[in-house]
């Protein structure tokens, strides 16, 4: 009993001791705790931006590559399709059957060397091969407008024949006082001109007036006849002869029609 009782109050001690270290180190802690700053939590990263579509839609990843694969692949058929444009059929048939260019191994430089190649033949006598592809016009012709028809009115069968004989009857004083007089005044200005180009000008305009009136009253005197001719068949139709007939041919050759309206005048 005694044991007992003499170890009690040093137990109590040592607790009273433990306690008071504890509480020591609590006000430590807290105090030093007032002083020092707590470590904050570390934020975590964001998220990756989802992909979305034209409507705003969620794209998966396997479409988004999906798509920049078949963009990429559709720029090389494209690229492809510009360099084998100028190539000639008969060229990628060859290709094909050698061998040595199939499918997607004919890449633009091949094209680009059986381009520059197309116009070479195996022998001179051999036709060359030309591509059938056409380019199409610039300007496409969306509405066509009617072709401008150039009309003169001195050619059109509404306005009738040409009346020569009466054309000779109202222009007659052209061939009487005007070619004459002009033909002086050209003659009399090539005398005096100096230079050799106008004095060429003017002496093939006197060649044309001298012409003029040379062939005016031979066609008078012709045009006399072929009526006179004309009046007098029809005066032997009435009286019951047979009349005579001028040939198309005499009308259509001048020098023959002159002669058969000389031999016409003798007789």
């Amino acid at each position: 009993m005694r044991g007992r009782k003499s170890r009690g109050p040093a137990a109590a001690s040592t607790s009273r001791q433990s306690e008071a270290e504890e509480e020591d180190l609590d006000a430590a802690s807290e105090e030093s705790g007032d002083d020092e700053q707590v470590p904050q939590r570390p934020s975590a990263p964001l998220p990756p931006r989802e992909p979305r579509g034209r409507r705003g839609n969620p794209v998966a990843p396997r479409e988004v590559s999906s798509s920049s694969g078949s963009e990429s692949e559709g720029e090389a058929e494209r690229e492809l399709e510009r360099a084998l444009a100028d190539v000639p059929f008969g060229e990628l048939q060859r290709a094909r059957a050698d061998g040595s260019h199939g499918g997607r191994g004919f890449n633009a430089a091949t094209a680009a060397a059986a381009a520059q190649n197309k116009t070479r033949r195996a022998s001179k006598k051999r036709p060359m091969e030309i591509s059938t592809k056409v380019r199409p016009p610039r300007f496409r012709e969306v509405i066509q407008v009617p072709k401008k028809v150039v009309r003169d009115p001195r050619f059109e069968p509404i306005y009738g024949s040409v009346d020569k004989e009466g054309f000779r009857k109202r222009y007659n004083f052209l061939f009487d006082d005007e070619f004459p007089a002009e033909k002086e005044k050209l003659l009399k200005t090539i005398k005096k001109s100096k230079d050799p180009n106008a004095i060429e000008e003017m002496k093939n305009q006197v060649t044309w007036i001298d012409k003029q009136l040379r062939s005016h009253p031979k066609k008078n005197t012709e045009s006399e006849i072929l009526h006179e001719h004309i009046k007098k068949e029809r005066e032997a139709a009435k009286t019951g002869k047979r009349p005579y007939y001028l040939k198309k041919c005499l009308f259509l050759n001048p020098m023959s029609f002159s002669l058969s309206l000389c031999i016409y005048l003798q007789l």
